[in-house]
C-alpha cells in the first residue's frame, strides 16, 4: 500500500529504471493548490495493447515479479489521484520510452501526505538500477518560488560514488538542504520531514 506520494514516485521511477533506461527525468512542480509529477524514461516502452492493460490491477506480465499474478502501482496511483480530485495520464512507446504524469490537489482532504522527498531523492540516486537520472524539483506559490536540478552525473562527479557511508550521508544532507530551502515556499501542505 502507498501511504505517500513520495511511494508512488519511488515505485513508478523504478519502474523506470527497470525498463532499462539509460536516462529517467523526474520532475516535481508544486503550486498553491496541486503538486505536479512527471516520470519520463527512454526505456523500453509499451504497445498500446499493453499501455492499455497496465492500469488493470489484475493484469502483470510476469517477468518484474515471477509468482505475483497482479500488478499494482500504477492502478494504485490512478486511484490515489482520482479520489484526490488530480488528473493522470501514460504515453508510451516501443523503444522510446514512457511518461507518467499526475496531479495531486493539496487541499483536498483525500490527498495523501506528499512524504519525505529528499530521502525518495536519496534512495532513487542510490539505486544500482539508475543510469542517470536527472530530478528537477520546482515550487511557486503566493509566499514566492524557487528551484533545483540536478543528475545523477553530476553528483558522482561530486562525490565520487554512492557506495560509501560518508558519501551517501553527504548527499542525504544536500539533498535535504535542497528541499529545506523551498519550504518557506510551502502552501496548503503537512510538512513531513524528519
Amino acid at each position: 500500500m502507498h501511504r505517500y506520494i513520495c511511494d508512488f514516485i519511488l515505485d513508478i521511477t523504478q519502474n523506470s529504471f527497470e525498463a532499462k533506461s539509460t536516462q529517467v527525468e523526474l520532475f516535481l512542480f508544486e503550486d498553491d493548490r496541486y503538486l505536479k509529477v512527471i516520470i519520463k524514461d527512454n526505456g523500453k516502452g509499451m504497445s498500446s495493447d499493453v499501455l492499455e492493460k497496465v492500469l488493470d490491477p489484475y493484469y502483470t506480465d510476469g517477468l518484474k515479479h515471477k509468482n505475483r499474478k497482479v500488478g499494482l502501482g500504477l492502478p494504485f496511483l490512478v486511484q490515489s489521484v482520482r479520489e484526490s480530485g488530480g488528473s493522470f495520464d501514460i504515453n508510451s512507446k516501443p523503444n522510446e520510452g514512457t511518461q507518467v504524469y499526475c496531479s495531486f490537489d493539496l487541499c483536498n482532504v483525500d490527498t495523501p501526505p506528499i512524504g519525505d522527498i529528499s530521502s525518495t531523492f536519496l534512495t532513487l540516486f542510490s539505486d544500482p538500477n539508475a543510469n542517470e537520472l536527472i530530478i528537477r524539483r520546482e515550487i511557486n506559490t503566493s509566499k514566492g518560488s524557487s528551484h533545483y536540478e540536478f543528475s545523477k552525473s553530476e553528483l558522482l562527479e561530486i562525490l565520487g560514488d554512492f557506495s560509501t557511508v560518508s558519501s551517501l550521508c553527504l548527499l542525504r544532507d544536500f539533498l535535504q538542504s535542497q528541499e529545506e530551502d523551498l519550504q518557506q515556499y510551502y502552501v496548503n501542505r503537512t510538512l513531513i520531514f524528519k
